[in-house]
């Protein structure tokens, strides 16, 4: 059967899964869950983030990570910086993908990285420009896209003002954050309408938390929008330490589930994304597994006895 094409997921859960999780793994530990994502086809990863061990322990050790992955000619690994000071170890490591996270409100921006907004692009702009002149791809995390959780309803002009000083300054991709799963399908469709209008389909990824259970409805809008890249959590790992309010991402196996079922097609084995989410629950004690995971595994169940 012919697909409408491709959507691109992006497997969050070694990092924005992990960052807030009580129980810490281990090099080992998050190696094997990654190779978990790669055996399950998942085309695009985020391994870790270069962030102090003090403010993010669960990330220490994530250049030991990066020595420790395979595959490396065929996943996009991606990794998280917070200034420069990251984006020169990304540099030294030769990570393929490095991202930056500026908040549309000035208020999480104090909060995440003790910048207002403006101090933020400022930083940002001078690793971008640093990043053209090295020939390095850095892409631009939008956070609070939607809602803030100290400033409340953050408007769609602001979110297009940041996003395109951030792209005019070098970014190669702009991800936007619903960070504390706060938005409804209709406010999504709104807001990546007017982003895929103002910037191209292309040039978009969306990133959403399941909070009030409307991620997978959000993943929809977005589709319904244009968009054709997205990021998930296996097992529905996520929270933001900085972000009162922020649960797990949207579910890997329900992103799948969802957009395979609309008809596009991912690349990836539902059989082995299941033993990842196994395998997440397994480490980390916590991770609920998607929505939709009790009947996925029934189905697999059923291919596996005929």
């Amino acid at each position: 059967m012919k697909t409408k094409g491709k959507i691109i997921i992006n497997d969050v859960g070694p990092r924005d899964g992990l960052q807030n999780q009580k129980k810490h793994l281990s090099v080992d530990e998050r190696v094997a869950l990654i190779n978990a994502l790669v055996a399950a086809g998942l085309p695009a990863i985020e391994v870790g983030a270069f962030v102090s061990p003090k403010a993010v322990p669960a990330m220490a050790g994530t250049d030991e990570v990066i020595h420790q992955l395979e595959a490396k000619d065929k996943v996009a690994y991606s990794v998280l910086i917070p200034n420069e000071r990251g984006f020169s170890t990304g540099v030294e490591l030769n990570v393929p993908l490095m991202s930056l996270v500026v908040a549309a409100s000035t208020t999480m921006n104090e909060k995440n990285i003790r910048m207002t907004t403006n101090q933020a692009l400022s930083m940002s702009s001078d690793v971008l420009a640093l990043a053209t002149q090295l020939n390095r791809r850095v892409q631009a995390y939008v956070a609070t896209a939607w809602e803030c959780p100290f400033e409340g309803h953050i408007s769609v002009d602001e979110v297009i003002k940041v996003s395109a000083a951030l792209l005019d300054a070098g970014a190669a991709h702009i991800v936007v954050a619903d960070t504390i799963g706060a938005a409804s399908p209709d406010q999504v469709h709104y807001v990546m309408s007017k982003m895929v209008s103002e910037f191209g389909a292309n040039k978009l990824s969306c990133h959403f938390h399941d909070t009030r259970a409307m991620g997978v409805a959000n993943v929809y809008a977005a589709i319904e929008a244009g968009i054709r890249q997205f990021d998930a959590s296996i097992a529905g790992l996520g929270g933001c330490p900085f972000a009162p309010g922020a649960t797990g991402n949207v579910a890997t196996e329900d992103v799948v589930l969802l957009v395979e079922q609309m008809g596009y097609s991912t690349g990836i084995d539902m059989g082995l994304l299941l033993a990842a989410s196994d395998k997440a629950k397994a480490l980390t004690g916590t991770a609920r597994g998607g929505h939709a995971k009790t009947w996925l595994e029934q189905q697999e169940n059923k291919r596996g006895s005929k």
